[in-house]
């Protein structure tokens, strides 16, 4: 009956090793787990940033008056008096 004793005894203190490993490795999965999911989401605030930027990018070089303004600034061009301006009527 003592060796009974002794062998569920050992039995139990195998498993409860056991059972504290198999807990300590799911806490490091855990964990694990937890960090991947942060960066991932970093990575997606920072791909939002950036799409917010393309968008913001996008409406500049949409805007109609880009043409006037990029004229203006990078070529120095400036609209010539009214008196200067030279109308051409096609003939149909």
């Amino acid at each position: 009956m003592a060796i009974f004793k002794n062998l569920l005894t050992s039995l139990l203190i195998a498993f409860l090793v056991l059972s504290a490993i198999a807990v300590v490795y799911s806490r490091y999965q855990f964990r694990s787990l937890f960090v991947e999911i942060q960066k991932k989401e970093q990575e997606l605030d920072e791909y939002e940033v950036e799409w917010g930027q393309l968008q913001l990018e996008l409406t500049t070089l949409t805007e109609e008056n880009r043409v006037e303004v990029e004229a203006r600034n990078r070529l120095q061009l400036v609209l010539p008096p009214r008196d200067k301006i030279i109308y051409l009527r096609m003939k149909p």
